[in-house]
């Protein structure tokens, strides 16, 4: 069996409380590569990243101007696809997600390599703020309905991505738009048969960390306008409603696709 290829891609936005020791721990996991792009940070995010790199060995993709989350992850994508790698590893620049967590996504890609893994977080109104609790869980049900199954975390930022499926989803590169991407990615992935496997991962806040770019109502409303599209689409399928309301877990044959 070859060795596997695997990329750490971190889209970062005003990081410069967290994005030093995130970037440390990454490395430790010995990714075959670490890409950070920073998406016009106004702190000192960019002084912080090329002051690292005299000792550190990962790439920074530098945005002129604020392109958003998805675009940020595109550019990634994009050098993934042509140094032939075989996973990508996203992570949020804000310190929610661990590093040492890398090797559970790794091992369940490797149970399913067609899949898309997420690093799911524990979702209760302990360990989470209310709007961003309530948000969360909306979301999830209308991406479930579209996907026509039972979806978990719909919202994390920790994925691995099959380099295969990226090339599947090029389509969506030019019409990518913030957080809708990587909602959308998850039912135009279903439709081509490519489903979720999930990671149970701790629910972090730091304490310094930047406020969340995430806005629940408003991105919410854009994610429910793209589901709608969607959900046309399929004419709303009551057995794909019936998934999303009981969680149930993926059909195992690629019998989703869909033409759109």
């Amino acid at each position: 069996m070859k060795q596997l290829k695997w990329m750490v891609l971190i889209p970062a936005y005003n990081e410069e409380a967290t994005i030093k020791t995130l970037i440390e721990a990454v490395l430790k996991q010995q990714p075959k590569k670490l890409i950070v792009v920073n998406d016009a940070s106004k702190d000192s995010t960019s002084s912080i990243l090329y002051a690292m790199q005299n000792n550190l060995s990962f790439s920074i993709i530098e945005n002129s101007y604020n392109q958003g989350k998805a675009r940020s992850l595109w550019s990634g994508f994009e050098q993934a696809i042509e140094q032939e790698m075989d996973v990508v590893i996203t992570m949020d620049g804000d310190g929610q997600h661990r590093a040492e967590d890398i090797p559970s996504l790794l091992e369940k890609h490797l149970q399913h390599p067609d899949n898309l893994v997420i690093g799911a977080r524990e979702r209760n109104l302990k360990t989470q703020p209310v709007g961003r609790f309530l948000a969360n869980r909306f979301a999830n049900f209308w991406i479930s309905w579209a996907a026509g199954y039972g979806v978990q975390d719909s919202q994390s930022g920790f994925r691995l991505y099959p380099v295969k499926l990226l090339k599947k989803l090029l389509p969506l590169k030019d019409n990518s738009e913030g957080f809708v991407f990587e909602s959308e990615v998850i039912i135009e992935a279903a439709w081509q048969g490519h489903y979720t496997s999930v990671v149970s991962i701790p629910t972090i806040y730091h304490k310094n960390r930047r406020a969340s770019h995430f806005e629940p109502w408003q991105d919410i409303k854009k994610i429910t306008k793209m589901v709608a599209r969607r959900l046309v689409i399929t004419h709303f399928n009551l057995k794909d409603l019936f998934a999303a309301i009981t969680n149930k877990p993926p059909r195992t044959v690629s019998s989703r696709s869909r033409k759109h």
